[in-house]
């Protein structure tokens, strides 16, 4: 289902392999975040960011997937880090059934010395306990838990939290998102770095238009 003038599908899946084995999607999605933060009038890498996972359902594809009793999904679940803006410095895919305190570990440790202003990250309670006290020791940044208030009932903007919120949703604008129709994670992982280059192009193409 490519469109009509791109190459055979063999062709175009290899780049898409080899550029998800080379870290080309990574990459190209750190350039234009820099450029985006800069454009914006920040410092090119952040101080802080934020943390949090999604649970979605997975098709029949073989694969990775387990059950996320909390959500009641039977899938995976996109773990990812943003900054104060939004903009993506980390995802891992993972199955569903691990918890959000040992997928964090999976996301962290490969951001682990990658950015050298990065001192704090913000998450919900489903990341209080143990992991604060590892994020510390391991990392050498600080864990903080933004609460939910128990006196609101209903829905409620929480401070930082709503960003990474945000994220999701214009992720989960692209069909090729609703679910998780990859057979490997990498593959997931990729599409979910694709959305966010296409994101932040369209971003960048307003502020250049209106400079």
């Amino acid at each position: 289902m490519l469109p009509h003038d791109f190459p055979h599908w063999k062709t175009v899946y290899t780049y898409f392999r080899n550029w998800c084995h080379d870290g080309s999607w990574e990459r190209m999605n750190a350039a234009l975040r820099t450029e985006l933060r800069v454009a914006n009038g920040r410092e090119p890498e952040p101080s802080a960011a934020i943390l949090d996972s999604q649970s979605v359902k997975t098709t029949e594809t073989p694969g990775v997937r387990g059950y996320d009793a909390a959500k009641k999904v039977k899938g995976r679940k996109r773990h990812i880090l943003v900054d104060t803006t939004g903009l993506l410095l980390m995802v891992v895919v993972h199955a569903a059934n691990i918890q959000d305190r040992d997928g964090a570990k999976l996301v962290l440790q490969q951001i682990k010395g990658t950015f050298s202003r990065l001192k704090l990250i913000w998450a919900d309670a489903g990341y209080s306990g143990q992991l604060v006290d590892w994020v510390n020791s391991v990392c050498g940044w600080m864990l903080e838990i933004v609460r939910r208030s128990d006196d609101i009932k209903g829905f409620q903007v929480l401070p930082r939290r709503w960003v990474v919120e945000r994220t999701f949703g214009w992720l989960g604008r692209y069909r090729r998102l609703s679910k998780d129709y990859e057979g490997l994670t990498e593959s997931s992982q990729a599409f979910i770095y694709a959305a966010m280059i296409h994101i932040m192009i369209r971003i960048l193409g307003r502020i250049k238009t209106s400079s």
